[in-house]
């Protein structure tokens, strides 16, 4: 399963973070519990994610609606996460 990645998400989040796999974030980017708009256009998405134990991990989306900038897990996800479903 491909998704589409910029240069930072390559070379630092999958260094950094081995353990957020294409499988999570092509989840979170097909549907996310919560999702909120930048000023600059990028889009902060939210799941908690089963395999890592429900915690909560946040992706950002470039503007154009396909491509991952970054990931991590969120030790401060938004309210209302906590009232939704998890992702596998």
């Amino acid at each position: 399963m491909g998704i589409k990645t910029t240069g930072y998400f390559r070379g630092i989040v999958r260094t950094k973070r081995p353990y957020l796999t294409d499988e999570v974030i092509a989840s979170i980017l097909k549907a996310p519990r919560v999702r909120r708009v930048q000023s600059d256009g990028r889009v902060r998405l939210w799941s908690r994610v089963e395999t890592l134990g429900g915690r909560a991990v946040r992706v950002v989306r470039l503007p154009d609606g396909q491509t991952a900038h970054n990931a991590f897990l969120d030790r401060d996800p938004p309210d209302e996460l906590n009232a939704t479903e998890k992702h596998p």
